[in-house]
């Protein structure tokens, strides 16, 4: 039989709450007391939790990577076409480039 997504709260067995009150009668450190057996499964549901993480990317996120990646693109073939105003320049191929890298980063933010 299949398992139900989510979490299970674990429900104490009575030899566990024996010895937590066995040790905090005496004193001890819950390190410190006896062992008991592992926690019995109980019928408490805790469904999963949403994290943002977890959640699909705004709309602008893939926009904004595209915009960027294309950007950088038509800068660096404009100026190698001698399109662009104040004639072949190393700071137009090194706009395009940082476009570029502006637009893997955001791909970084991509879920």
């Amino acid at each position: 039989m299949a398992t139900k997504p989510g979490r299970f709260t674990p429900k104490k067995t009575t030899a566990q709450r024996t010895a937590e009150t066995k040790a905090g009668a005496a004193g001890l450190n819950s390190s410190l007391a006896p062992k008991a057996p592992m926690y019995a499964q109980s019928g408490r549901y805790t469904p999963p939790t949403l994290h943002p993480e977890e959640l699909p990317s705004p709309k602008w996120v893939p926009i904004i990577m595209f915009g960027l990646l294309l950007l950088g693109l038509f800068s660096i073939v404009l100026n190698y076409m001698n399109l662009l105003p104040g004639a072949t320049s190393n700071w137009y191929l090194i706009a395009g480039i940082g476009l570029i890298a502006g637009g893997f980063v955001t791909a970084t933010q991509l879920r």
